[in-house]
């Protein structure tokens, strides 16, 4: 059984609109609860907000049946506290155990003391999806507008602008690579046979340490000083010869992996569990044998192996080589994501983009803002968007496009760059770089999250995250105007004297 809010409040429990937050503190929590407090007091987006959480949140599963779980507020309030705050679960289970304030937001009273417990946190936080996150930020930016008394006929301009968000992965080099996917064939076969009573695998132990004294006589082999030509020709025959032996050792392993799956395929699967376990070292020999085939042919026969066959991450394959040319950052491992941010620093859609450049994400992503937002009516970009199909197709979307382009300009192309409304576009499109920062400081800038799904979760729910607290900042600057208002007139005589 599963609720989105406890209605029944308990004994010693603070309204939500009645939590009290640090005006003066400068910390990030009170602003991120700031600004949760708002969306929770105002009624029309408290339903909105609930009515997303309670049809997109497991929306096969009857909540109304089975154990009480944690409600779907508290689902929501520990998912954004996460990302803002750039919080491992750990941290986070520590805060929400602890941090009296943030238990009162989650709803416990004074007298509740009930913990929550680590795995308890991770599964319920994942069950956000990213189609959910996505809504639910349309909420948040409408309830941001609102604040800064945003006109329902104002146009929004947008500044669209990309960045590389890094997977949670090692540097990458083909024998690393094998050595990182037989450590998991011979683990978990070893203890796939461990349950199935087979004692094949008994020196699994010693096979790693095998694996890896192997794998460290090939990446010393290729140190060395050597100057003459007769050197070289050693040095290369060392290096072919210690990589060599390396993949005969993983050839072997991974021949006898094959040979005790063939077994236990004979005896038959018992569980579940074991086919799961079956399927995913299948799927960890396929790494390897790709692995053995691309060093071989790079080391030992001299091939250069083609970008679109190579793999960086053995666990999370969806990793990508990018290579921005900026100064000091010659790669980045990870996956391209673009945002756009309007006037008001609010974050109206973003994107991860699998294989794809800028210039071919420029045209969907102003089409899909303006999907939800039909103000949308200018947008800036840097020259890394251009393409002469963009510049033609944009102008059918927007009023104003402002993107540079490369090259040698035409005398038309000089006159549209130097128009002033293109030029006041391009002088504001750097602050979309304030936007990327501080997303990358409140937990943007590597991903912990497993897999692409849970890749694009966590991409998802920073941006709701760092909407919300430009809700509470903004909320913040509000009420310390009212204040300093406040002081400034309440020393004023107010007392009327009559004249004589």
């Amino acid at each position: 059984m599963r609720v989105v809010q406890n209605m029944q409040m308990e004994m010693g429990e603070v309204d939500v609109s009645q939590i009290k937050l640090d005006p003066k503190s400068r910390d990030d929590i009170p602003q991120i609860l700031r600004g949760l407090q708002h969306l929770y007091v105002n009624e029309q987006l408290r339903a909105e907000i609930f009515e997303l959480l309670g049809t997109e949140v497991a929306p096969k599963v009857d909540k109304r049946n089975g154990r009480p779980g944690m409600t779907l507020w508290r689902i929501f309030v520990c998912g954004v506290l996460r990302l803002d705050l750039n919080l491992d679960y750990d941290r986070l289970q520590e805060l929400v155990n602890q941090h009296g304030t943030i238990r009162e937001m989650l709803g416990h009273g004074a007298f509740n003391d009930e913990p929550y417990q680590l795995q308890t946190l991770k599964d319920n936080v994942r069950l956000l999806t990213p189609e959910l996150l996505d809504k639910v930020n349309q909420v948040v930016v409408k309830a941001g507008h609102a604040l800064v008394k945003k006109k329902d006929a104002q146009a929004l301009r947008g500044r669209c602008d990309s960045f590389v968000v890094e997977t949670n992965v090692h540097y990458p080099s083909d024998i690393n690579l094998l050595f990182d996917a037989m450590r998991k064939v011979v683990t978990l076969t070893a203890r796939l046979c461990e349950t199935r009573g087979l004692s094949d695998w008994r020196q699994h132990a010693y096979n790693l340490r095998h694996l890896k004294r192997q794998l460290r006589a090939a990446q010393n082999a290729k140190r060395g000083s050597a100057q003459s030509q007769e050197q070289k020709a050693q040095r290369q025959a060392l290096i072919e010869q210690a990589h060599q032996d390396y993949l005969d050792v993983a050839q072997n392993y991974l021949d006898k992996a094959r040979a005790t799956l063939a077994t236990l395929e004979q005896q038959g699967w018992s569980t579940p569990v074991d086919i799961v376990l079956k399927l995913e070292i299948e799927d960890y020999m396929r790494h390897a044998t790709r692995q053995i085939d691309q060093t071989e042919r790079r080391v030992i026969e001299g091939q250069a192996i083609a970008h679109d066959e190579k793999v960086f991450s053995v666990f999370e394959p969806h990793t990508e080589w990018i290579s921005k040319g900026k100064a000091g950052v010659p790669v980045e491992l990870g996956l391209k994501t673009v945002i756009m941010e309007d006037q008001f620093q609010f974050i109206l859609h973003h994107r991860v983009m699998q294989r794809e450049t800028d210039e071919r994400v420029a045209v969907p992503m102003v089409v899909q803002t303006r999907q939800r937002y039909p103000q949308f009516v200018a947008c800036s970009f840097d020259k890394g968007f251009h393409s002469s199909e963009n510049q033609a197709e944009l102008k059918q979307h927007l009023e104003l496009v402002a993107l540079p382009r490369k090259g040698k300009l035409s005398q038309v192309a000089k006159e549209v760059e130097r128009h002033p409304e293109f030029v006041k576009a391009r002088r504001k499109h750097s602050a979309v770089e304030s936007a990327i920062n501080a997303l990358e400081v409140h937990g943007l800038d590597r991903c912990p999250d497993h897999g692409l799904d849970g890749f694009k979760r966590y991409v998802a729910l920073a941006i709701v995250a760092r909407n919300i607290h430009r809700v509470g900042a903004i909320l913040k600057q509000q009420e310390q105007k009212r204040e300093q208002r406040k002081q400034k007139y309440s020393d004023r005589d107010t007392t009327y004297k009559l004249a004589a």
